[in-house]
């Protein structure tokens, strides 16, 4: 699911954080995206920035990706970067899952935060930012994602630049297959003050 930016003091708090590690503001961000993996489930390696124009429209590429670890888990479940330099130099033991050896990996630990960057310093797309989530083999992990754009994503610039019955993440249709609609509407549909990212794929838009 996704928490609203800004819709308490935690999150508040927490986005102020990210936009001072960062250097990166508060408005370039998405809402925070929370994440479930249980016993096998994973995430496949891609990239965060985009490969199509209309997704670049609003904000831009995604520049920054924060990965905030929130809870322990007791085997597999790493983040791992198959792409990047050090996959090599990196020691791994028998600690570290079959996947994690594929790539540069980071295990996830409660109260740890990765920050990593999808676009060089000349704005061209970083190819070593392709990344993924092992396998959780035994335990659960939770785990909260912020992506940040190079310009602003408020959702008053949203609600300004289109009302069109379009969705506006490229995951909309998987979500809403899901029902993600009815379990979190306030994301993907919105509200009287929030303007939903997947009212396409929601079917709620009128005709």
């Amino acid at each position: 699911m996704f928490l609203q930016k800004a819709q308490d003091e935690v999150v508040a708090d927490i986005e102020a954080r990210i936009a001072a590690w960062t250097f990166l503001p508060v408005e370039n961000g998405e809402s925070m995206q929370i994440l479930h993996y249980e016993n096998g489930q994973k995430y496949e390696p891609h990239f965060d920035y985009f490969h199509d124009k209309a997704n670049q429209e609003l904000g831009g590429h995604r520049i920054a990706t924060v990965l905030m670890y929130l809870s322990n888990v007791e085997s597999g479940g790493e983040t791992v970067f198959p792409n990047a330099e050090g996959k090599l130099s990196q020691p791994k033991d028998d600690s570290w899952s079959d996947c994690a050896k594929n790539g540069y990996a980071v295990k996830p630990r409660k109260g740890d935060a990765l920050l990593f960057f999808s676009l060089h310093l000349d704005a061209t797309t970083d190819s070593d930012s392709l990344h993924g989530s092992c396998p959780v083999i035994k335990g659960e992990k939770w785990s909260a994602t912020k992506w940040i754009h190079v310009r602003s994503f408020d959702t008053a610039k949203r609600q300004s630049v289109n009302r069109d019955c379009v969705d506006e993440n490229e995951n909309c249709a998987t979500w809403a297959s899901a029902g993600e609609c009815e379990k979190n509407p306030s994301y993907m549909i919105g509200s009287e003050d929030y303007y939903g990212y997947c009212r396409k794929s929601c079917k709620v838009c009128s005709s």
